[in-house]
C-alpha cells in the first residue's frame, strides 16, 4: 500500500470513529508504530488530526468540545441501539434505576417504554428521556433543576440535592470519555456534578458508552473506574483501557 492511500485511509478512520491509537494502526496496516507517528505528524501538519498521547483524534477535538443532543443522535445510531438492548437485559421487573442524560440512554428509554413493568420506578434528569417514560405504564421521577439547552439535562444544586437523596438499585450512566486512568469525563463541570451524585446514589453503576468514547478524556472527570460494576459497549477495548478495568474488577459486556 503507497503512503498516500494509507493516510487517506487513517484520516477516514479518525473521522469515523473519534480517536485512533498508534498500536492499533501498525497492527491494522502492518507497519511499525515508528511509521503510524510519522504518518500521524504529516497528517497533523495538513489540519486533518490532532495528535494526542498514544494516538490521534478528529482535528476540532478538545476537552471542552461537546455536539447537541440532536447532533451526536445522529452519531453510531446502530452502536448505540445494540448497547441499549444490552442494557435493557439488565433491567430488573421491579425496583428502582436512575437513566442520566444522553443518546445512548435515550435509545434505552425508548425501548424501556415498550415494557411491560408497572412495578419498575424510572428517576430520570433528562427531559427526552422523561418523555419517553412518561408515555408508558412505568413510574417516573423527574428530577428537576436548570435545564442546559445544549442537552436537554437539568443541572445545578437543586439536582444534585434530589439524586443524593435517592438510593436507586441501578443507574445507567453515560459518559463523554472512558479512560484507562482519568477513568469516566464529560466537558461540562455542571454535568458532571450531577453525574457524579448519580453514580455515588446507585447500589450498582452501569456505564453505556459507544466504543468511540473509548480511551476519550474530556475535560471534566466524574468517576473513576472503581466507580463502576458495568461497562456495555459495542466494541472490545484496547489492551491498555481492558486491563485498567480488570484491575477495577469492571465487567465488560460487548454488545
Amino acid at each position: 500500500m503507497f503512503a498516500e492511500e494509507r493516510h487517506s485511509r487513517i484520516a477516514t478512520l479518525v473521522v469515523a470513529e473519534g480517536r485512533v491509537s498508534v498500536a492499533e494502526l501498525a497492527e491494522r496496516f502492518n507497519i511499525t508504530r515508528e511509521t503510524v507517528r510519522r504518518d500521524l505528524a504529516l497528517l497533523e501538519d495538513a489540519g486533518v488530526l490532532r495528535r494526542v498521547h498514544g494516538g490521534a483524534v478528529t482535528g476540532g477535538y478538545s476537552s471542552t468540545s461537546e455536539l447537541s443532543l440532536n447532533s451526536r443522535a445522529g452519531q453510531h445510531q446502530n452502536e448505540k441501539a445494540r448497547i441499549a438492548k444490552a442494557a435493557l437485559s439488565m433491567i430488573p421487573d421491579a425496583g428502582s434505576i436512575v437513566l442520566d442524560a444522553g443518546t445512548t440512554t435515550g435509545h434505552l428509554a425508548e425501548l424501556l417504554a415498550h415494557e411491560a413493568r408497572a412495578d419498575l420506578v424510572v428517576i430520570t434528569h433528562a427531559v427526552p428521556i422523561a418523555q419517553s417514560i412518561a408515555s408508558s405504564n412505568l413510574h417516573l421521577e423527574l428530577v428537576g433543576g436548570r435545564v442546559r439547552g445544549l442537552t436537554s439535562a437539568a443541572v445545578g444544586s437543586h439536582t444534585i440535592d434530589r439524586f443524593t437523596g435517592y438510593r436507586p438499585d441501578i443507574a445507567f450512566v453515560g459518559a463523554n470519555g472512558v479512560h484507562s486512568t482519568f477513568g469516566l469525563s464529560t466537558p461540562d463541570p455542571d454535568e458532571a456534578a450531577v453525574k457524579t451524585a448519580i453514580v455515588r446514589s446507585a447500589r450498582r453503576v452501569i456505564a453505556v458508552v459507544d466504543a468511540s468514547k473509548l480511551e476519550q478524556e474530556t475535560l471534566v472527570g466524574f468517576a473513576s473506574l472503581t466507580d463502576i460494576d458495568t461497562l456495555v459497549t459495542d466494541r472490545t477495548p484496547t489492551s491498555v483501557l481492558a486491563a485498567a478495568l480488570a484491575d477495577a474488577d469492571v465487567e465488560v459486556v460487548v454488545a
